[in-house]
């Protein structure tokens, strides 16, 4: 059982409410709201995105849009470590294909799934800005340019060997 069926525990309950506070409408405390979330539980839930909608006065319809708006919120279950390979133009000039099929037969997955260990999800994105150094990609939070085979299989090496 996914420990976000659960509901927010009351600290992350309080701090939502701090971020709230702090602005001129609750609704300005959304991203930062979910994101805290996803810190904790690596996604958000339908129960608590409706927990965090209620905490912020505004409707689950409204913060969902909010949440599946930003590329980088995750509303369902992700793996431990998420590959979003951009997808803009200037990669799939500079190899963006190859590359993808590469990963996703080293992965042993298609984009938008999960590794059977739920190690590595991979996610198409829309540029990430970094078109002087594509293909690239974003390992969790980490930024790689000029990805070739070679340094993507290291990449992934290191990542299996990384909790």
């Amino acid at each position: 059982m996914w420990t976000a069926e659960y509901p927010l525990p009351a600290p992350m309950r309080a701090e939502i409410l701090a971020l709230a506070a702090q602005e001129l409408h609750p609704r300005g405390a959304s991203v930062a709201a979910l994101r805290l979330v996803q810190a904790r539980f690596g996604w958000v839930s339908t129960v608590h995105l409706r927990e965090v909608a209620d905490l912020l006065g505004i409707s689950a319809d409204d913060l969902d849009g909010v949440a599946t708006y930003f590329n980088l919120l995750f509303r369902r279950p992700v793996g431990r470590h998420v590959i979003m390979l951009c997808d803009s133009v200037s990669c799939w000039i500079m190899g963006r294909e190859p590359l993808c099929a590469h990963l996703c037969g080293k992965l042993d997955i298609r984009p938008g799934e999960t590794t059977a260990d739920n190690a590595i999800t991979l996610l198409p994105t829309v540029c990430i800005g970094h078109c002087d150094h594509a293909p690239a990609m974003l390992i969790d939070d980490t930024l790689h340019g000029d990805v070739t085979t070679a340094s993507l299989d290291q990449l992934i090496d290191t990542l299996r060997n990384t909790p």
